[in-house]
């Protein structure tokens, strides 16, 4: 296979066994440069969802892929559960969970156990979106993240609030105290505010748009209130773990600040 054909295949990423699709070096112009990048070689995208599939998961893996490549680590993709292996995990510095939901369901108990046992050795875990959507069968992971899911809002404009502790974190670096941005929001049925180990790098101002979204509203679904949590860090049980509300679609990633965001959590749960 020639090298446009590889680079062709990288953007299709198709569910199903392992698929590895191995960034280039140097290729491109790297989105957001960030120097001292020296333990960060290779992340795992792991994308099955158990629940809601989100229809644009494959064009976020491609996205991830790419994102990888203009950045200098190699991307995997992968929604087959048996590549969640000791051997495997082994390889990689940064588990990536686009989406995947009720992992509890998903994964069994030795897969499970492989990736707390990997994250346990320094693994670091990135989650976007409905990485904590039903995640209560597995309570480590549950309790790790520190919330799970309740209800969410259509895709609205909101204004995001940094927190003053955490503004040179550079998933959220050079912005300023208060912007604007457009996704698809959560709301939680916790919030991770003072919980051990966790830093929140982002809030949202929930009078800045409709939490709640009509769907849920007739389910129960409740809004969060004025301490509600958009993105976080933990560093706890030996490694890392960075959780972004971020990640429905593409619209929510495809802009400067969401290559920052997202390529910033990546390179930190890798300990770069």
């Amino acid at each position: 296979m020639s090298g446009d054909e590889r680079r062709i295949l990288a953007g299709r990423v198709l569910a199903g066994s392992l698929m590895v699709f191995w960034a280039v070096a140097g290729a491109g112009t790297p989105l957001w440069s960030q120097q001292g990048s020296t333990r960060l070689q290779r992340v795992l995208v792991f994308s099955k969802a158990g629940w809601y599939r989100h229809p644009e998961i494959p064009r976020t893996n491609g996205w991830l892929v790419e994102l990888g490549a203009q950045n200098g680590f190699k991307v995997s993709v992968t929604e087959s559960p048996e590549d969640l292996n000791p051997k495997a995990l082994a390889e990689y510095q940064v588990l990536l969970i686009n989406n995947a939901n009720a992992m509890g369901e998903t994964l069994n108990e030795k897969q499970r156990q492989a990736i707390v046992d990997w994250y346990k050795k320094g693994g670091g875990i990135v989650g976007l979106h409905a990485a904590l959507v039903h995640q209560k069968a597995w309570p480590w992971f549950n309790e790790l993240a520190g919330c799970d899911f309740d209800s969410d809002s259509d895709f609205s404009k909101a204004r995001l609030l940094v927190d003053p502790d955490e503004k040179d974190h550079p998933a959220v670096r050079g912005y300023a105290p208060e912007f604007w941005y457009s996704a698809d929001w959560h709301n939680h049925d916790r919030c991770v505010t003072g919980l051990p180990g966790v830093k929140v790098l982002l809030r949202i101002d929930e009078s800045s748009y409709e939490p709640v979204r009509a769907y849920f509203k007739e389910r129960g679904g409740k809004p969060m209130g004025k301490d509600h949590p958009t993105a976080w860090i933990r560093q706890a049980d030996g490694g890392r773990f960075f959780y972004t509300e971020l990640g429905h679609d593409l619209r929510s990633l495809e802009t400067p600040f969401g290559h920052q965001h997202v390529l910033a959590a990546i390179r930190w749960a890798a300990g770069d």
